[in-house]
């Protein structure tokens, strides 16, 4: 792939693209949230089962 051709593939990509609506980027806020959620949910269960099997803090 030449220089010519990556440059025609991106004008055309640019061209194609169009802005997420407000209830996409509120879909898209959820899910992030919802991740980090659960990645906290999972880090405090390991620090809890850490903490309890070595007795104490």
């Amino acid at each position: 792939m030449g220089l010519n051709e990556f440059l025609q593939s991106a004008d055309r990509l640019i061209r194609t693209l169009t802005r997420p609506d407000w209830k996409t980027y509120w879909m898209s806020i959820k899910i992030v949230f919802a991740g980090i959620g659960v990645l906290g949910a999972v880090g405090f269960l390991i620090r809890l089962i850490s903490v309890t099997l070595q007795g104490g803090l």
